[in-house]
């Protein structure tokens, strides 16, 4: 099981990864869809609050199943030597290189796992204040089906089903 904490306009589409696609993330670069999960709920709410570091913002937290294969442990010092990186190119400034037109060690590493076949990867939380404890999950490949299944669990229904809720459009 992984969790998630998001903005709850988003509340209606907790598998999306239109949001990291589109402004990229640590292990995505702009147009590489991507789901950053965490193994705690703790995390997933650190994770999510890293831009309000003094105020708190109201956030949707999720669960969601998991049973996904071609997944790499990258916590494990043996399997980010086995695959050419190490902790600093994973710990990368990736915005402020981003920002300055150079390509992040970390994007560089996500493209060349994600043309591998591999579907996610299972990182150390970068957020502030983070411990060994604190593990992430970002899938590159997830859906309804084996094998990457990921399903948010929602047995009560209790997700909006799209955008009216905010007076949006469907």
């Amino acid at each position: 099981m992984v969790y998630r904490a998001h903005h709850p306009r988003w509340a209606f589409s907790p598998l999306s990864g239109e949001g990291a696609a589109r402004h990229g993330g640590r292990f995505n670069p702009p147009g590489m869809p991507a789901l950053y999960t965490a193994r705690r709920m703790q995390t997933a709410w650190a994770e999510a609050q890293q831009a309000f570091p003094f105020k708190a913002q109201p956030m949707t937290l999720c669960a969601y199943d998991v049973d996904c294969t071609d997944v790499l442990d990258l916590t494990d010092p043996g399997e980010r030597r086995a695959q050419g990186t190490d902790g600093t190119s994973l710990a990368c400034p990736w915005e402020d290189l981003a920002s300055r037109g150079r390509q992040p060690p970390s994007w560089e590493l996500a493209q060349r796992l994600r043309a591998a076949g591999i579907a996610a990867i299972i990182v150390p939380s970068f957020a502030a204040g983070a411990t060994e404890e604190d593990v992430n999950m970002v899938f590159w490949d997830w859906g309804p089906d084996l094998p990457h299944l990921l399903r948010v669990i929602d047995d009560e229904g209790r997700l909006p089903r799209d955008d009216r809720s905010w007076g949006g459009k469907a």
